[in-house]
């Protein structure tokens, strides 16, 4: 493969253009977070660049891998513009997986440096050395660890590395209907081109408009919070309220002092739950963001009844970062419940039928996408990269829907059974091989059901070996010792079996109608 040209003075390294639109006023402040403590931008750019130097003197090979499973923190944010600034590659990971997961993420990914919390450094390090990393650093949401006390000896000074926008700048791990995980990959030039797409098409305003004010209250190990909501602010130069968990109170609280908020739509239904959400506490807010899921109708409404407001509800993937928005200039159209807008600027879609034909306007088939925004492909999976992208270079997202005759698009379902639960992803299939390699476990089938609050929830159907009993909440248990919490089905039943058709194969639609009202 040829290498890209890399001209001198042509850096497309993420981190120049974020540090490029800092304001003026280095120490003002960038980030305000929930202990009271204040970031200026002049410590972002000084801590991250102790942190790039305590990277580099590690002396990495080109393209190293740094997997990151920490509590949110503005030194977890320091230590992902460091990466970024050293060109090296980001690999968050959530911080709900348990051993079985991180085991397979690093023996992956294969990364050179794993950060992690020091309580869970005594199991992490164990995996992480005997995958063969050779660094393995703390971080705690309490500015301590091993990482903050080994960068505090490093200069404060240090160039940006140079990349093309073809370079690798993160790996986000999306897990496949074979229960298997895929990283997918996200050069520079994919997330810069969705950032800046994002800031003009959302309206942020700059400083001599006013300025913006994010509150961020989003985990960032995923696209919605690390990407989306962090190069939206970093880009515009904007000031983050930072909270470190999401606290509808809280965030009440500090609405009059800020102007942006991004949510899934879990965090809408509990902020509409607090009796002191009303026009007075949002007068000062310009856009309310949500996605990561499906935003219920009656959601959309009432948040419109007792705020005044109107949610912009958008759409995107791991693999894309920010596909379509609804729109935020009204003179584009009105932002339409139900639908996640109009494909964003530079980005091509289309909705096929399974001969691969387009339909016609307000006909559904599947997504495909295509757009600067598009990642590179699967780490270390080529035939499953070649196989989800199309010959005219299209990628196939997996999601099912239709486009209007005014180009909205409305997302109606997941061609693969996805489960989306309080804006996290959960494929059944990974779910249902832990449930499979139970004792007196013979079959296991994992649907989504509705659920006010996450939007969906898992309910596993078992079926037991002749002759084995099988308790529910034995199974529950059991896998609450092996996978995230967000991934635990929130009910099991036994029963003697499992409706199928003519060919065999388990009719999870019959399951979904049969447990969606228990």
């Amino acid at each position: 493969m040829n290498q890209p040209s890399r001209t001198p003075g042509s850096n497309h390294n993420l981190y120049s253009a974020l540090r490029a639109a800092f304001p003026q006023a280095l120490d003002s402040v960038a980030v305000e977070t929930d202990n009271g403590l204040f970031y200026t931008w002049r410590d972002l750019d000084r801590a991250s660049a102790m942190v790039a130097n305590l990277l580099a003197s590690l002396e990495l090979p080109t393209g190293s891998r740094i997997a990151v499973q920490v509590e949110k923190s503005v030194e977890a944010l320091v230590l992902y513009l460091a990466t970024l600034r050293a060109g090296f590659v980001f690999l968050p990971l959530n911080t709900a997986y348990q051993s079985a997961e991180i085991e397979y993420f690093i023996g992956n990914a294969e990364p050179a440096v794993v950060v992690c919390t020091g309580k869970n450094f005594g199991w992490v390090s164990k995996i992480a050395f005997k995958a063969g990393t050779p660094y393995v650093f703390t971080l705690n949401d309490d500015r301590t660890g091993s990482l903050l006390e080994r960068a505090a000896h490093c200069s404060d000074v240090h160039a940006v590395v140079p990349k093309v926008a073809d370079d690798l700048a993160a790996i986000l791990y999306t897990s496949g209907t074979t229960g298997r995980s895929k990283g997918a990959m996200l050069t520079h030039g994919n997330l810069l081109s969705n950032a800046k797409v994002l800031k003009s098409y959302w309206g942020w305003r700059s400083a001599a408009q006013g300025g913006d004010v994010l509150i961020h209250a989003l985990p960032i190990f995923h696209v919605h919070g690390l990407f989306v909501a962090i190069h939206g602010a970093l880009l515009n130069g904007s000031k983050m309220i930072w909270l470190s968990k999401f606290d509808p109170k809280l965030v009440l609280q500090k609405m009059p002092q800020a102007t942006v908020f991004m949510g899934v739509p879990t965090l809408y239904v509990r902020l509409l739950a607090e009796p002191g959400l009303n026009a007075d506490v949002t007068r000062n807010m310009r856009l309310f963001i949500a996605g990561s899921a499906p935003l219920l109708i009656e959601t959309f409404t009432e948040w419109q009844t007792r705020t005044g407001h109107t949610i912009l509800e958008r759409y995107g993937m791991s693999e894309t970062t920010m596909l379509t928005s609804n729109p935020y200039d009204t003179a584009q159209g009105e932002r339409r419940g139900g639908t996640v807008g109009f494909p964003l600027p530079g980005v091509s879609l289309r909705v096929m039928d399974e001969a691969g034909t387009p339909v016609v306007p307000g006909e559904i088939g599947g997504i495909e996408v295509k757009g600067p925004n598009v990642f590179k492909g699967y780490w270390r999976m080529p035939e499953k990269t070649a196989e989800e992208f199309t010959a005219d270079g299209y990628f196939k997202t997996g999601d099912v829907g239709r486009i209007d005759a005014r180009g909205y698009v409305t997302i109606v379902g997941r061609s693969k059974d996805l489960i989306i639960s309080g804006g996290y992803n959960v494929y059944p299939a990974e779910i249902e091989g832990y449930i499979n390699e139970l004792a007196g476990v013979m079959e296991s089938a994992v649907v989504g059901i509705p659920h006010a609050d996450f939007g969906e929830v898992g309910v596993a159907v078992v079926i037991a070996k002749p002759g084995a009993t099988v308790v529910p909440t034995q199974i529950l248990a059991s896998l609450k010792a092996k996978l995230a919490n967000f991934k635990i089905p929130k009910q099991c039943f036994v029963v003697t079996e499992l409706p199928r058709n003519t060919m065999g194969k388990v009719q999870k639609n019959l399951l979904r109608a049969q447990y969606g009202g228990s």
